[in-house]
């Protein structure tokens, strides 16, 4: 199926966001690829994007994408493409490579995703294998999927320096595992190169010094086309030394809320945009959808019942929650058949690969979609769509994905500048790709 297109009459302002970026095309790819060429960015990545209508925004990177399962098959050679000039520049004459995923053995989705990723990395030539983190794995197992393929999974074995299977020496280690618990002793001090570097998992990174970093970013982008920033940036505040079961810290993500909501009401005023402004509180470290609310008011957070502040309190593997991020929430008014829905770009490398929609028949456009009961749909176009410049082909629709694909970008570099200054205090070489 073609891109969904807006389902809302205040489409008119995101066409004229989307016309800016593709007249401006030429400009922006030199300006990206010199950025993108300056700095060591991530070996992959995805963006949650959301789409208002009048404004398209990143609200949340992933550095250990986890859907690969859900891209477009159509997309596969891209995808191997991306990637052997990723592996390239990690390990220029490798044949071999050690893959560790999460600690998931009946999320098939999950399972399935890690087979793609194993299939893209071999259709590169290499030798790719599955190690697993978890101890009660004590040897060669399979799991069979519903798609008909298997995964096997081997215990890693740690070797001096060195990390590897019982027969398998492998020239580096490519991390599908977020850290969410911590670094495993295993997996620090090695002498292969670790991919993404340890310091890009969530037992040390933060939402709230990404979008910080992002603010600079986009700045400099907006400055380049000559847009207001806002457009595609999400306000955003931070507070510390919270619990939610215990009611401590919530007065600073009560005000937070409430300032920022009266910052996003000034906008709104500006662009004639008539809906309810809100807000989204989440974790500051986690992924998985979890610890995220809605709030439209600071004096909802103040009455939470004991539900939404143990919701709240806790995110994936249990870790509790102590800082949150308050940020700016983007309405979605994409649909497919008539379901909410927002897209997540997928990138290796520098190159964007592909994507899929999240879809989610029980939420609203002002809510979290990354929630049990979602489903996705791959991006895909008609043939004569592909290009960015199609308009020698009248019966294309707006081509949304070369804005999603720049907007994506923008949130690549700025996760390469983020591990930059992550590595600096983490002592870390950066271990990706340059």
């Amino acid at each position: 199926m073609s891109v969904p297109r807006l389902t809302t009459v205040l489409s008119g302002a995101i066409l004229d966001l989307e016309k800016r970026i593709l007249d401006s095309m030429p400009i922006i790819e030199y300006w990206l690829r010199g950025q993108l060429q300056d700095h060591a960015v991530p070996f992959y990545c995805s963006v949650d994007l959301r789409n208002s209508g009048f404004k398209l925004a990143p609200v949340d990177t992933n550095l250990f994408p986890g859907g690969f399962n859900n891209l477009n098959p159509d997309f596969m050679p891209l995808c191997v493409q991306a990637m052997m000039a990723a592996v390239e520049k990690i390990c220029p004459d490798t044949h071999s490579l050690l893959l560790i995923p999460e600690n998931h053995t009946r999320n098939i989705f999950y399972l399935q995703n890690v087979v793609v990723l194993q299939t893209i990395l071999r259709n590169t030539g290499m030798n790719v294998r599955i190690g697993t983190l978890l101890p009660e794995i004590s040897k060669i197992t399979m799991i069979n999927l519903p798609s008909g393929r298997n995964l096997i999974l081997e215990p890693i074995q740690r070797r001096g320096d060195r990390l590897g299977l019982e027969d398998f020496d492998p020239c580096a280690v490519l991390l599908n595992n977020d850290l969410s618990t911590g670094v495993p002793v295993i997996l620090q001090n090695l002498e292969q190169p670790v991919i993404p570097p340890l310091h890009a998992g969530w037992a040390t990174r933060r939402k709230s010094q990404y979008f910080a970093a992002y603010d600079n970013v986009a700045l400099e982008f907006s400055n380049l086309i000559s847009i207001d920033p806002w457009l595609i940036n999400p306000y955003f505040a931070f507070c510390g030394k919270i619990n939610f079961s215990e009611k401590k810290g919530e007065d600073c993500v009560a005000r937070n809320v409430d300032e920022i909501l009266s910052e996003i009401r000034e906008k709104y005023k500006q662009y004639g945009v008539k809906e309810d402004p809100f807000v989204i509180v989440k974790a500051d470290a986690g992924t998985y959808g979890m610890g995220i609310m809605t709030v439209k008011d600071g004096e909802e957070v103040r009455r939470l019942n004991r539900k939404q502040r143990k919701k709240m309190s806790v995110v994936k593997e249990g870790q509790p929650v102590t800082k949150v991020l308050v940020q700016e929430g983007v309405y979605t008014f994409e649909s497919i058949n008539a379901a909410v829905a927002e897209p997540v770009i997928y990138m290796i490398d520098r190159y964007v690969v592909g994507g899929f929609y999240r879809v989610h028949t029980g939420r609203g456009k002002d809510e979290n979609l990354n929630t049990p009961g979602m489903h996705f749909v791959p991006l895909s176009f008609e043939p004569t769509c592909l290009l960015p410049d199609h308009e020698t082909s009248p019966k294309c629709a707006p081509n949304r994905f070369y804005a999603y694909s720049v907007i994506a970008r923008l949130a690549l570099l700025t996760a390469a500048l983020e591990l930059e200054q992550g590595a600096d205090v983490a002592g870390e070489p950066v271990s990706m790709t340059s």
